[in-house]
């Protein structure tokens, strides 16, 4: 069977972690896979060490961290001739150790830069692919986490600080140095990222409020578990590599692995029972064999309907997207 008469996903950052698992799992259903990340040779090795075809996936390169370069990717896919029936946003970056903070090429801080804004503006550019789908229920699934939801323990945490985007004054002022946090405070680079994430679950929830019932596309979020040992933690000290999955598996009871967290993203991307839009979908933080999923509360600030309108038009100002 030609590949364009497959379902088709794309899924950022899948040449490792979830992102690469969640790429096997759903070629094992019968998809297609546009692999769209930064380096596409690690990406054809990773797929070849786990068995993956050639002819399963096609590669196109995507650096969510840069504006210009999501608005090429977004015209290679179209000139690719594929299909879209739905979009995965995985992928992100992490970078605790950041003294000062590092910038985009457009000047904003990177952790936003890479982990909100790209994926706003891919998510826009490619809602019309997605509304032409042939597939009965396009998807656009974006990654979320524990850390960013205050309504857990684990977005209570204060270290560095809980995600808190404040009156978005930061965005305000225009998101530039010296400015590198969207409350406008101190740069914070754990926080940063935090906050980034809270916006995708915000944002999730804005395009379904906007688009699902002209649509039918699902929006959702979901948080698949504590994948303790991904790339994602790279940037982290050597220590806290080693101690952190002892930590999730021991203590907290609630480290999954990388290849049961893309079967998880794969589910909500294809199965019946996640049809519902503007959830998002969880697993719990102690995990368990055979464990159900269940669609978790999202903090006070994440369901907030005037800040994600605000949210969602500054962030349309920032991208050059709200034409789009």
């Amino acid at each position: 069977m030609p590949k364009t008469d497959l379902p088709t996903v794309i899924v950022t950052g899948a040449s490792s972690g979830v992102g690469l698992y969640a790429t096997q799992s759903l070629v094992a259903r019968g998809w297609h896979l546009v692999i769209a990340c930064r380096d596409l040779d690690k990406a054809r090795r990773a797929c070849e060490t786990l068995g993956i075809a050639p002819e399963q996936v096609t590669l196109l390169r995507l650096d969510l961290g840069s504006l210009a370069a999501v608005r090429s990717f977004a015209a290679d896919f179209s000139a690719a001739g594929l299909p879209l029936d739905a979009l995965v946003c995985n992928a992100a970056v992490y970078l605790p150790r950041l003294q000062q903070a590092q910038r985009s090429p457009e000047g904003f801080e990177i952790s936003v830069a890479t982990n909100h804004f790209g994926h706003f503006l891919l998510s826009k550019l490619l809602l019309p692919a997605l509304q032409r789908s042939r597939h009965a229920q396009p998807r656009l699934i974006t990654l979320g986490t524990v850390t960013a939801n205050s309504e857990e323990f684990g977005g209570k945490v204060p270290i560095p600080a809980p995600a808190n985007l404040g009156d978005l004054s930061g965005l305000k002022a225009g998101f530039l140095a010296p400015v590198a946090m969207i409350d406008g405070r101190p740069f914070k680079p754990g926080k940063a990222y935090k906050d980034s994430k809270l916006c995708n679950m915000m944002m999730s929830r804005e395009f379904h409020r906007r688009y699902h019932d002209k649509t039918g596309i699902v929006f959702n979020t979901l948080y698949p578990g504590c994948v303790a040992d991904t790339a994602l933690f790279r940037d982290t000290p050597a220590l806290f590599r080693t101690i952190f999955p002892w930590f999730q598996k021991n203590i907290t009871k609630g480290y999954v692995s990388q290849e049961l967290a893309g079967d998880r993203v794969a589910q909500v991307v294809i199965d019946p029972e996640f049809s519902q839009s503007g959830l998002h979908w969880s697993w719990g933080n102690r995990q368990r064999a055979g464990r159900a999923p269940f669609a978790q509360p999202l903090s006070e600030q994440a369901i907030s309907l005037e800040r994600a309108a605000t949210l969602w038009t500054l962030s349309e100002q920032l991208t050059g997207s709200a034409s789009i």
